[in-house]
């Protein structure tokens, strides 16, 4: 087993962008990785080494975060704002709306799709995670993380044409 020290450098960033993604706050999902490596240091005697342990840690992260939501009693969506990149100056207002709107619309959509096909979607677009980390992460094969990313893909597509066909 490597040094506690070594593991919090090595997966330290993944179990926070995981947790970023989950929450969709920094501040949260800083204070919940923290969290994390606390009861890891704990529990280390559990891992039984028949996975990763960046996946073990982002197990420990994830039921962290349901303890955090059950707290609260009240799940919030991520918000468009913490999510949106910085405007470049050259960019006219009428596009800067049109931009937010399309961002608006997807996080709306994707706000519809099923528990897993709805993670998988923010693990890779939001945590600029791999297939392999994904699928590692949830307990599933990359393959699945890269066809649920393409089905979901798919469906919001489909919802966004739809409504597009329907408001001509």
């Amino acid at each position: 087993m490597q040094n506690i020290e070594e593991v919090y450098k090595q997966h330290s960033n993944t179990v926070y962008k995981y947790l970023f993604c989950l929450t969709g706050k920094e501040d949260v999902a800083e204070e919940l990785t923290q969290e994390t490596f606390v009861i890891a240091v704990k529990k280390i005697y559990q891992f039984k080494g028949n996975c990763k342990i960046s996946v073990w840690l982002c197990q420990i992260a994830k039921h962290l975060w349901y303890k955090e939501l059950k707290k609260s009693k009240k799940h919030k969506s991520i918000s468009i704002e913490d999510l949106t990149e910085e405007i470049e100056e050259t960019q006219t207002t009428e596009d800067i709306v049109c931009k937010n709107e399309e961002k608006l619309a997807l996080f709306k959509n994707m706000q519809k799709l099923e528990g897993q096909a709805r993670e998988v979607m923010y693990l890779r677009m939001i945590g600029n995670l791999n297939f392999i980390e994904i699928g590692e992460i949830l307990g599933k094969t990359p393959n699945w993380a890269r066809v649920t990313f393409y089905r979901a893909k798919q469906k919001i597509k489909e919802v966004i044409e739809n409504g597009e066909k329907k408001q001509m």
